[in-house]
């Protein structure tokens, strides 16, 4: 009965998993789409034509952009700023704050409750299409 029970909970635990899985999947296709959109939309509104070279320059930007953000929040949530914020406001504080009210706040790691994964694929995919696009233009 217990190994049955057992069973039961390791592939429920699998299936929800999974169905996290494929949240960051879709997730991650939807932003690739709205990438590639804003690629099309900047080249057109900037340069007035859309040429290999744009989509090259423009989807490095947007990519780079992804990447940058997605590891800034990762830094940011893993606690490697914790220390400084807490001091900065222990420095910075007021006369009327008492101390307790100071390690009542809450720490930046804390703040940030979204998954970056998406982010980060998505900058990853939209530089590799990039780099995809700089080998055939350089052909």
């Amino acid at each position: 009965m217990t190994t049955f029970l057992y069973n039961v909970i390791l592939q429920t635990t699998f299936f929800r998993e999974v169905d996290i899985l494929k949240k960051q999947i879709i997730k991650t296709i939807l932003l690739f789409l709205i990438s590639q959109v804003a690629v099309f939309l900047l080249s057109l509104l900037y340069n007035k034509e859309i040429t290999l070279l744009h989509y090259i320059n423009i989807s490095f930007y947007i990519g780079s952009l992804f990447i940058l953000i997605s590891l800034l929040f990762f830094t940011v949530r893993s606690g490697f700023f914790d220390a400084v914020t807490k001091s900065f406001r222990q420095v910075f504080a007021g006369k009327n704050v008492k101390k307790s009210e100071i390690e009542e706040m809450t720490p930046p790691s804390e703040m940030i409750s979204f998954n970056v994964l998406p982010f980060l694929l998505n900058g990853i995919l939209v530089t590799g299409v990039m780099l995809l696009a700089l080998y055939i233009y350089s052909f």
